[in-house]
């Protein structure tokens, strides 16, 4: 949260500027364009080429004998709110997806997510299936997760994690929603990971916007953040996405997320649960790359969850579920702070950004709308800005261990609020030294150190050739024996 004051000696410009302010502020509801329409920066990168989709299911060894890339939806004409490219298996027909879409919410059928490099267990997202309170069945679907399945040979069982409480998926039957049955699922394990809705997630929010700003209650702050119930629900992120890696993992079985529409909850686990399995997403390129391809290209409502441009604050669709994914990446910072070749400026970036309108990156709900927009060409991408100064955003004491599996904590013992960005706004909480200044000096101090590691082996390396010259060429030296 942060409060600005705009002073003006002239009283009759007060009105006009606060007009103009609101107006600009909130350009939908006024007939105008973003801003990111407006600005023109030059950057020495593009930051749209930076997801290339093929190139990215390539980097995982797609296709292969099991999936293929389908352009079933290259004109966003099979389902909307999907990128243009997908991932599916092989054996599946175009009318057999066109059949499961129409009994997926949205029409979002499963598709590839990732897949492992040794096991081929892979992680698919989707919507609900449109079971219905008369237990409607789709042939089509589920034979469509058993294909799934059996694409994996290490596993004959097939976990389907649903992000939902239990009783809102069934609450969503009732309406015509549901959750996958065992009669028509055999060989799969649902689970539900009881996370509440984007309701309660805007709730939580508003609660920890009043205890961190204008002032703060230390004798009462601990209890204050209990109260929001804030860290419990990323506690709740981190613990299903962990379940879902290490089903993954240290399982081998294939695994499908879903929750409602398969654009929130989902979204958040998915992208967790391939930043904890991937060392290339804990990259900065990689994680660009994650948040492209399952935020962007995958229909994360961006503008309606943030609400962007609209002075509607009292919207009902609006949710903090981008937020939260970046908090819970910020966790795993914390807990391991080697692992991840960006800092935390990075993440705040992102976050100012996610609001600012000033890139085209965030802006709308889908990668169809931003197409027809031509928010590649008529605006700049944040990721053009930020790989034009990626040492500013560059952590001091990454090390990349490539091919090695995160695990985070989920527990309220090693979770903490993010002071940082959450109340850096708050005078009395502001720390004395910018972060980023200080993880300047780290790296500078870094790259001294490096070269002077590099200058000590070259003069190791001298002494050692040196050393084992002389030896070569001196003479021999004859005993000398003494007698008594």
């Amino acid at each position: 949260m942060r409060n600005l004051r705009l002073a003006y000696k002239q009283e009759e410009q007060r009105l006009e500027i606060f007009q103009n302010l609101i107006t600009r502020a909130f350009p939908l509801s006024h007939g105008l364009p973003f801003f990111a329409f407006t600005y023109k920066e030059k950057f020495p990168t593009n930051g749209w080429k930076v997801y290339d989709p093929v190139a990215e299911y390539k980097r995982q060894g797609l296709p292969n004998e099991s999936w293929k890339i389908s352009k079933i939806n290259s004109m966003y004409e099979f389902c909307d709110t999907y990128p243009a490219v997908l991932v599916v298996p092989t054996s599946v027909k175009d009318e057999d997806l066109s059949r499961v879409a129409a009994f997926r919410a949205k029409g979002r059928v499963p598709v590839l997510s990732w897949i492992h490099p040794e096991s081929q267990a892979t992680l698919t997202r989707c919507g609900q299936p449109l079971i219905g309170p008369n237990d409607k069945q789709c042939k089509e679907d589920e034979k469509f997760l058993q294909t799934i399945m059996d694409a994996n040979a290490q596993s004959h069982k097939l976990f389907i994690f649903d992000a939902r409480q239990i009783s809102v998926a069934d609450t969503n039957r009732a309406k015509g929603g549901g959750y996958e049955s065992e009669s028509g699922y055999p060989n799969m394990e649902l689970i539900f990971l009881e996370i509440p809705n984007i309701h309660v997630m805007r709730e939580s929010l508003r609660k920890l916007k009043e205890i961190v700003y204008p002032t703060i209650d230390e004798s009462r702050w601990l209890s204050n953040v209990e109260s929001t119930h804030w860290l419990e629900y990323i506690r709740m992120l981190l613990s299903g996405a962990v379940r879902i890696a290490d089903k993954i993992e240290s399982g081998k079985t294939s695994v499908v997320v879903h929750c409602s529409d398969g654009w929130d909850r989902t979204t958040q686990l998915t992208s967790l649960a391939m930043l904890m399995l991937d060392s290339y997403y804990r990259t900065i390129k990689g994680f660009e790359v994650l948040l492209e391809k399952e935020w962007m290209s995958f229909g994360h409502r961006f503008a309606m969850r943030v609400g962007h441009g609209d002075d509607d604050h009292a919207d009902a669709d609006r949710s903090p579920v981008f937020l939260q994914f970046i908090d819970c990446v910020w966790q795993m910072t914390k807990q391991f702070p080697a692992a991840f070749e960006f800092n935390e400026l990075f993440l705040i970036n992102i976050l100012d950004h996610l609001y600012s309108c000033l890139f085209g990156t965030f802006l709308y709900n889908s990668d169809h709308q931003r197409v027809k927009e031509e928010i590649n060409t008529k605006t700049v991408s944040l990721w053009s800005y930020i790989n034009s100064q990626a040492e500013e955003f560059s952590n001091p004491f990454y090390v990349n261990y490539k091919n090695h599996v995160l695990y985070p904590v989920a527990s309220l013992n090693h979770l903490e609020l993010w002071v940082n960005y959450y109340v850096r706004w708050n005078p009395r909480m502001r720390p004395q030294m910018p972060i980023h200044q200080n993880l300047k000096e780290l790296l500078a101090l870094r790259t001294e150190l490096q070269k002077r590691v590099e200058e000590l082996h070259r003069e190791a390396a001298k002494r050692s050739i040196s050393s084992s010259s002389e030896r070569g060429t001196s003479p021999a030296i004859s005993p000398v024996h003494t007698s008594v």
